[in-house]
């Protein structure tokens, strides 16, 4: 068992002032795989404490040097790139080529992008040519950072890499019960060699450190990735402070199907909703489709459930893992079980055990139909590897089912006719549309209208939450 208990502050590896254990379990077995320590208030306030002092140095350097330590930390990333690889898989039971590919390959994809638009980042700028006024964009100070365990270093470096590279200091929580890859990016921090106190890093649980983050009156902005009701708290407790909050939560997206999809959009579909084992904030968990192909497409769907393979994560070939925890595993077959009981039908999976698979948190692919959006499963965001298939006669209709949700992250639609395309595009009340399945290009915008958050990452945007902007008259 992998012994992780140390906290990064200023520069060091430092034991907690106050022990608390924690163990990291794998869901693949349900064992303990590391053991970490929950942060204390004293150990929160000295992570901030080094940031703070950090912030008076660190802003003050330039792009050219912060892009040197950044281009650095990306040779850095590359040579340990299979060890970050092997922590997702382990502390979240991702399958091997899914940890290697997609995870640990989102990170990489973040990190080269940032130092691409930082290189074109213009921190000082004239408002027009016949203003006298300069703009000058500037760091927001202390940085705290609340990341989530279902997309580790992907929300890792959406965060860190942006506060590095427009002179903030910070001071990172990973989720608790996948710690061991965000302390595996700070051993490459360290590597790296970062002025002391300008990265931090604390573990703790939401009631715990998150808290203390987020309330804490000398932390400029929080940023936070995770649920909807968490980021309630967050926002909140924010508040006192009038810090600077960006939030990325929950989401409950539709994809909508229409007669003239392109041949394997269903199955394509299936396929998103079900990889990463359904923990995905922009899954695309309701599927609309045109009644006139709804029984090709619920036969399809459900052909496509029913060839997904579910297995452990250290097994080779195309499958999914578990779930991430005990926690998540309960409230998904409580979700399955409620869809049963308010009458929908249930065409793929269930709640039962995988074939073979009597220990870990296994779920099986999971397609219900029949499903009206006023149900706990049209409504509720499962996180997990199941689909609802919802029938629509009219694109009005289908857009109206669609908009109907508290959330606003991720919607889907599936046409061959671009001019609908482009119309449906513009009515779904969303941060991202993605049409035919084309995923986003690396340093567009990602996040949410509604209750999915505020803010946004990657890209310029991503830069752009971590700086203040300041007008200046009478620059010339």
């Amino acid at each position: 068992m992998l012994d992780k208990r140390k906290f990064y502050i200023n520069g060091k590896w430092v034991d907690p002032i106050e022990k608390k254990d924690f163990e990291v379990i794998n869901p693949c077995n349900e064992d303990p795989c590391a053991i970490i320590s929950l942060g204390s208030k004293k150990d929160t306030d000295n992570a901030v404490k080094a940031a703070k002092t950090a912030f008076e140095i660190w802003k003050e350097t330039s792009k050219e040097e912060r892009l040197d330590l950044l281009e650095k930390l990306l040779v850095v990333y590359k040579k340990r790139f299979g060890e970050m690889a092997e922590a997702i898989s382990l502390e979240m039971g991702a399958p091997m080529d899914w940890a290697t590919d997609v995870q640990t390959g989102s990170g990489l994809a973040h990190l080269e992008d940032f130092i691409l638009r930082l290189k074109e980042f213009n921190f000082d700028e004239y408002f027009d040519k016949k203003s006298n006024n300069h703009i000058c964009y500037e760091p927001i100070g202390v940085c705290g950072l609340i990341t989530p365990w279902n997309w580790p270093i992907n929300q890792i470096t959406l965060k860190v890499v942006p506060a590095f590279a427009t002179g903030c200091t910070m001071i990172l929580k990973p989720s608790e019960i996948a710690p061991i890859s965000g302390m595996l990016f700070a051993e490459m921090i360290d590597e790296v060699g970062f002025p002391d106190g300008v990265f931090n890093l604390v573990n703790g649980d939401g009631a715990g450190v998150g808290t203390q983050i987020s309330s804490h009156p000398d932390i400029d902005m929080v940023s936070f990735t995770g649920s909807t009701r968490a980021g309630r708290l967050i926002s909140k407790n924010a508040a006192e402070t009038i810090k600077r909050v960006c939030l990325e939560l929950g989401g409950k997206g539709g994809n909508i199907v229409f007669a003239d999809s392109y041949k394997n959009a269903v199955r394509d579909g299936i396929r998103n909703v079900m990889s990463n084992s359904g923990q995905s904030c922009d899954a695309p968990t309701r599927m609309l489709v045109e009644k006139s192909i709804y029984k090709r497409a619920v036969d399809e769907a459900v052909d496509e459930a029913n060839k997904i393979n579910v297995d452990q994560a250290s097994k080779k070939g195309d499958h999914i893992g578990p779930v991430i925890s005990k926690t998540q595993y309960d409230k998904i077959i409580n979700l399955i079980e409620s869809g049963i009981s308010e009458g929908a039908t249930l065409a793929a999976g269930g709640p039962e055990l995988p074939n073979g698979l009597n220990k870990g948190y296994f779920i099986k692919p999971t397609i219900f139909t029949n499903v009206t959006n006023d149900m706990r499963i049209a409504k509720e965001e499962i996180f997990g590897p199941v689909l609802s298939i919802i029938p629509f006669e009219t694109e009005d209709e289908a857009v109206n089912i669609v908009n109907d949700t508290s959330y606003g992250l991720g919607n889907y639609l599936q046409t061959e006719d671009r001019e609908k395309a482009h119309r449906v595009a513009k009515k779904l009340r969303s941060g991202c549309v993605y049409i035919n399945g084309n995923a986003a290009d690396a340093g567009t915008p990602f996040g949410g209208y509604r209750q999915s958050g505020n803010g946004r990452e990657g890209g310029v945007w991503g830069l752009d939450e971590y700086l203040e902007v300041k007008t200046v008259t009478g620059w010339k």
